[in-house]
């Protein structure tokens, strides 16, 4: 009995000793209870808040993709819970304008670029100038996206840019090669991209006939975005410098629309192709049916991805991408894309603020780029090896400097779809829909729409 206590005793000395001993190893006290540091004390003392957040189906799994971006955001902040909300963009003008009359509006809502400029009209957007150096100021967003953040003439910026929509011209290097065309000299510009189209036109790949240029017509939604940059070449733009009427019918505009709606007449675009859309055009591209399309940085994305999904009939090593060719007045890129916008009703102005913050680093760009396709906003992002040494995605770095956005007014929005009434009757007119192509029905098209889009513009 005697020799069961000692041992009992000479055990807990034991113990005792190696806890003193760690004590003493370590310099802490050993205590049950962790140690809590004073960063953790603060972010676990902060007030749980809620943001709700409307986005649009930008990605394949648009909420898991946007959660999964922001999973270093959430880890870092755990007493903010982000609540996505997924709106398509045919129901989302509605949505959000109904948001900012009512007053039932998310914190944080994604906007398109060009409707920010309608909604802060409305008084419904936060002002987040003060909050800028926030961001890293606005001299880390690409010039372009910049115009796009305020109501033209005001300095307040009521959106930060989030992605950008832009477009290249895409190009089969077989195609270009059997034809004799060098796309480092022949894409340049408007004269000369024309004439590589005339070399282009029938030429034959894998025993397959190929189109010059494959472009959507009047079915497609960007109708307006794929004239862009032609009215802008040629001299031309959409609203005059009082922002108060269209000039989308200007001689210089028109000269933009007749160039470009006329390879079509000349046989150099396909014409069945001017029914179908922007997918249905870039499945062709794939399928081998044209030469060149013009199409978004996302499209190379979708070509990437068809490489690991049917390796076989993958044309990732087989296409090129060059700058859209320089018009007679400039060469100039259509910049579209979305933004981030508070609503004023929020209650958790700075926590919102923290999300962007967030959203607007250089790796949620480019991760959320790497899911949804579309180009970064900030000009860090661009030195990222996933752009700057991609030779497809490089192209559009080093075009973004021509970057040019629609006008950010009140009006726009709301004109956008009687600009795209009038251009889409151009490609009526283009496919002799009422009778044999005619450049003066063009004109009077062009006309039409711009009395509309100025009654547009004159009411805001």
């Amino acid at each position: 009995m005697k020799k069961r206590v000692i041992s009992l005793l000479l055990a807990c000395l034991m113990i005792f000793a190696v806890a003193g001993c760690s004590k003493s190893q370590s310099g802490k006290d050993n205590d049950s209870t962790p140690t809590v540091s004073k960063e953790t004390e603060e972010k676990e003392s902060k007030e749980p808040v809620t943001l709700n957040v409307w986005i649009m189906p930008n990605s394949g799994e648009p909420e898991k993709d946007f959660m999964d971006v922001i999973q270093p955001f959430l880890e870092e902040n755990p007493n903010i819970t982000v609540v996505p909300t997924v709106i398509d963009w045919g129901s989302a003008w509605t949505k959000v304008t109904t948001a900012a009359t009512s007053g039932e509006a998310p914190d944080v809502t994604q906007l398109g670029t060009t409707w920010v400029a309608a909604v802060a009209s409305m008084d419904a957007l936060a002002d987040l100038t003060p909050y800028y150096d926030e961001f890293g100021g606005a001299e880390a967003f690409l010039p372009a996206t910049l115009p796009t953040t305020v109501i033209e003439g005001s300095d307040q910026r009521f959106a930060v840019p989030w992605f950008v929509d832009s477009r290249a011209l895409y190009y089969r290097k077989d195609a270009c090669e059997i034809a004799g065309v060098n796309p480092e000299t022949d894409f340049a510009t408007w004269d000369s991209f024309k004439e590589a189209l005339k070399k282009l036109n029938g030429v034959e790949v894998d025993g397959k006939k190929m189109v010059a240029l494959g472009m959507p017509g009047k079915n497609d939604w960007n109708v307006v975005h794929n004239f862009s940059w032609w009215i802008w070449g040629a001299g031309g733009d959409f609203v005059s410098d009082d922002l108060k009427t269209s000039t989308i019918n200007s001689p210089e505009a028109f000269e933009g629309v007749k160039f470009y709606t006329e390879l079509a007449i000349e046989g150099l675009m396909s014409m069945p192709s001017l029914e179908k859309n922007s997918a249905e055009i870039e499945a062709l591209f794939n399928a081998g049916e044209f030469a060149t399309i013009f199409s978004g940085g996302y499209f190379a994305k979708t070509i990437k991805d068809n490489a690991v999904k049917d390796p076989e009939n993958s044309i990732v090593d087989k296409v090129g991408v060059a700058m859209i060719p320089e018009g007679p007045k400039g060469r100039h890129v259509f910049f579209g894309g979305s933004t981030l916008a508070v609503y004023k009703t929020t209650k958790h102005m700075d926590e919102a603020v923290k999300l962007i913050q967030f959203l607007t680093s250089k790796e949620a760009q480019i991760e959320y780029s790497k899911r949804h396709g579309n180009l970064p906003a900030t000009k860090e992002a661009y030195e990222d090896p996933y752009i700057d040494q991609d030779p497809m995605l490089s192209v559009f770095k080093e075009q973004a400097k021509y970057g040019r956005a629609y006008p950010s007014i009140p009006g726009w929005a709301p004109s956008e779809s009687l600009l795209q009434k009038g251009l889409s009757n151009v490609w009526d007119n283009v496919m002799g829909v009422n009778g044999p192509y005619d450049p003066e029905r063009t004109k009077i098209e062009l006309d039409a729409a711009a009395a509309d889009a100025t009654a547009v513009y004159q009411a805001n």
